[in-house]
């Protein structure tokens, strides 16, 4: 079994990162330039599991890609040439969706998507209906409403769209993202509170950036019918990743972290982080001309948040609730069930394991604080999200996390970036 051993880290004062790029953005930047009329460059792509697995996927419709240092140069391909392949996406359930909906356009004979067993697990269906809604030409091939599918050509057409806001946002975007494409554009309903809207805000921003008109009024989303430019797209950094680092000042009871590249103002959900570190204890001084820090004396308090938007924290904020003084209660997040693992069964388990008594909820976890830990070995469930939580929590006490290659999923050199904190 392939184990990381985190050791204590004693007496940390200060440090200093640049941090890798937004996966988020990265993805949704590789559809609009796969789809626009020429060549784009995107600057600073994150380099990781998900976002090459993305990238051969749409090698494999005819988009065609030349790499840079620091960029990707992006040839975009319309219509997508659906290429008689079978077309592995890993467990990138983003990419899956993104790229379920951008073949819908293509033409030729088939395409076919898989994954690994886990992506298998994951909800299809709401995406798969609305794009049959729209003649989309979509065969499942093993259980209904789920992949492995091949997708066929079809001729798409412009009808409203109704869906409930509590799916998952990664449908609503994937739609969204082909909307221009359609012969009068295409118009999405949501009926209920929108889960995890940001994700969709960053959706809607970045076809902006490429020139695709998107209005939304109240709880509808109307995209126009249009084509996407070829533009120069700079990556931010990744704001999800960026949390743990930030986290470790209150992990540890003391330091100061500053991420030199990180962009207290994008529109990234994540950024939210900062609000509830805030709410914990944290002091938080932005940068010029760019960069956060974060700096910590003490224990962090427990709360209550509301991760209905920003369910990519859970984990991290799992791990504060085990340091911090008295209750934490995370909410508002019952689309966690269905991520790489059901993380908020994964982090109770393991929370206990190191002796956190928690309690679960359908949509999120009640956490009592302590000081007192044992050693542990941490089981991943082969999610990066909590290997890199437990990373940092091991900061405090000492832990062995299993599988510590899954992080290749969103944040392939994270082992390095924990290296330097021990100097």
């Amino acid at each position: 079994m392939n184990l990381k051993e985190i050791k204590p880290l004693k007496n940390f004062k200060k440090i200093e990162l640049t941090l890798p790029s937004s996966k988020s953005m990265t993805q949704r930047a590789l559809i609009c330039s796969s789809l626009s009329s020429g060549t784009s460059q995107i600057i600073n792509p994150l380099i990781s599991e998900d976002t090459l697995l993305l990238k051969s996927a749409l090698e494999s419709i005819g988009v065609i890609f030349k790499e840079k240092k620091n960029l990707w140069e992006v040839k975009g391909r319309y219509p997508p040439f659906l290429s008689n392949q079978r077309v592995y996406l890993g467990n990138n359930g983003t990419g899956a969706r993104f790229f379920l909906a951008l073949s819908s356009l293509g033409q030729g004979s088939y395409i076919e998507i898989y994954g690994k067993p886990r992506l298998h697990e994951r909800p299809m269906q709401p995406l798969i209906e609305a794009l049959r809604r729209l003649s989309a030409n979509i065969d499942c091939l093993e259980k209904e409403g789920f992949l492995p599918v091949k997708i066929k050509e079809g001729k798409l057409i412009s009808q409203k769209i109704i869906l409930p806001g509590n799916i998952s946002s990664q449908f609503i975007s994937a739609l969204l993202l082909i909307g221009a494409y359609l012969p009068d554009g295409l118009e999405i309903e949501i009926e209920g509170e929108l889960f995890s809207k940001s994700y969709v805000d960053l959706t809607v921003e970045i076809m902006k950036f490429f020139e695709v008109k998107v209005e939304q009024f109240d709880n509808l989303f109307k995209v126009y019918r249009g084509i996407y430019k070829p533009k120069i797209y700079e990556v931010e950094a990744d704001a999800s990743n960026a949390s743990y680092f930030l986290a470790i000042p209150l992990i540890l009871g003391e330091g100061e972290v500053i991420v030199k590249n990180y962009n207290p103002f994008s529109k990234q959900g994540d950024i939210k982080f900062l609000d509830y570190i805030r709410a914990m204890g944290a002091k938080i001084d932005i940068l010029k001309p760019s960069g956060i820090r974060i700096s910590f004396k003490g224990r962090a308090k427990g709360g209550e948040f509301n991760l209905r938007d920003t369910p990519d924290l859970f984990p991290t904020m799992c791990v504060l609730g085990a340091v911090a003084e008295g209750e934490t209660i995370l909410k508002g997040a019952p689309h966690l069930r269905y991520k790489e693992t059901d993380r908020i069964k994964a982090m109770a388990q393991e929370l206990k394991k190191i002796g956190v008594n928690t309690k679960e909820f359908p949509d999120g976890i009640i956490i009592q604080g302590t000081s007192l830990y044992n050693s542990a070995t941490i089981h991943t469930y082969d999610d990066h999200r909590i290997a890199m939580s437990f990373a940092i929590l091991g900061l405090k006490m000492g832990l062995k996390i299993e599988n510590p290659d899954c992080v290749a999923k969103s944040f392939p050199n994270f082992w390095e970036y924990m290296e330097k904190f021990y100097g």
